[in-house]
């Protein structure tokens, strides 16, 4: 094979452009787009990221509520963006389910979209508001077998992880329940603190301050094993539901085609945030189990969890809103 003396001048520029590249970007503000309504756990998370983030790129970070589509209208908006590291979303498990749910999204989960940083997982908790009668997991599931189709679950929406988790909990313990799919964690919230459900299922960033004050009372974590964020609550398995491990979870992804400098700068910068003791304990405060996993193991990740929450989809005929 010839090398030309344009090639190598060609890879000579490479090679310098990628530490010119490090130090020069970013340029501009950087936009952390929060693919739903304020309120929720990807508003909150992307929110306690942003100062810090600010202070140690040397840039205004932006935070841009773009929801719909149970996430996909803003990560779309990120897919479509320049490969310019200035637009990232944060997403969570929604993420996931959506290609099974969407298919005409405009974009390709895994192949338009750089998977830069999996912050963390967190199992969702199944509660009852304080004003129903009952005492645990058993006697809820008593009521729901004298009385199909009238206890009612509330999520962050048709499709989400929640609402596939407790189908998967209706099939096994042979209960009936309905659902009432919310827009979001926000308006899930605040639907959960005024009654408006008898179950509200979802992670600690997005009801765990009404747990904390009683409004509403825990009956089980849909995680595998407890988590350390909440030793108190027994899990599905404990309550006579084997056979779930269902953990929502949280990460930032780019456009495709990132170059290495801005995604090795970017994932240092906010490895560096969330080892601050401040944002870790906030983090944790929120609930979520905090384990920080790169390109390829995050990639791996997103991969097992869309086969595995497209198959229940599909078991379940789950049609998107």
């Amino acid at each position: 094979m010839r090398i030309t003396r344009r090639a190598l001048l060609g890879a000579g520029a490479s090679l310098l452009a990628a530490p010119a590249l490090a130090q020069s970007w970013p340029a501009g503000p950087i936009r952390i787009v929060a693919p739903f309504p304020p309120g929720g756990s990807t508003d909150a998370m992307a929110r306690l990221l942003q100062q810090p983030l600010s202070q140690a790129l040397g840039q205004p970070v932006l935070v841009e509520n773009r929801a719909g589509a149970s996430g996909a209208i803003g990560t779309l908006n990120v897919a479509r963006s320049a490969p310019d590291g200035l637009s990232w979303v944060l997403v969570f498990d929604t993420h996931a389910v959506n290609p099974a749910l969407i298919p005409n999204m405009g974009f390709d989960t895994e192949r338009d979209l750089t998977p830069l940083l999996l912050f963390g997982t967190a199992p969702m908790v199944l509660t009852m508001h304080r004003t129903r009668p009952f005492a645990d997991f058993a006697a809820m599931a008593a009521a729901a077998r004298a009385r199909p189709d009238t206890l009612t679950y509330g999520t962050i929406g048709n499709g989400s992880l929640a609402h596939l988790t407790m189908a998967m909990v209706g099939r096994a313990a042979g209960l009936q329940l309905v659902h009432v799919p919310y827009r979001g964690g926000g308006p899930l919230a605040v639907a959960a603190v005024a009654g408006e459900v008898d179950m509200p299922i979802a992670t600690r960033p997005a009801i765990g301050v009404h747990i904390d004050s009683g409004a509403l009372v825990p009956l089980a974590q849909t995680g595998a094993t407890r988590s350390p964020t909440m030793p108190d609550i027994p899990t599905l398995a404990e309550v006579g539901v084997p056979g779930i491990d269902a953990r929502a979870f949280w990460g930032l992804l780019g456009p495709a085609n990132l170059p290495p400098a801005i995604k090795a700068r970017m994932e240092a910068e906010l490895r560096s945030v969330l080892a601050q003791p401040a944002v870790a304990a906030r983090i944790a405060a929120l609930g979520m189990d905090l384990a920080p996993e790169g390109e390829a193991g995050f990639a791996r990740f997103l991969s097992a969890q869309i086969a595995t929450w497209g198959r229940v989809v599909r078991e379940n005929n789950i049609r998107p809103d």
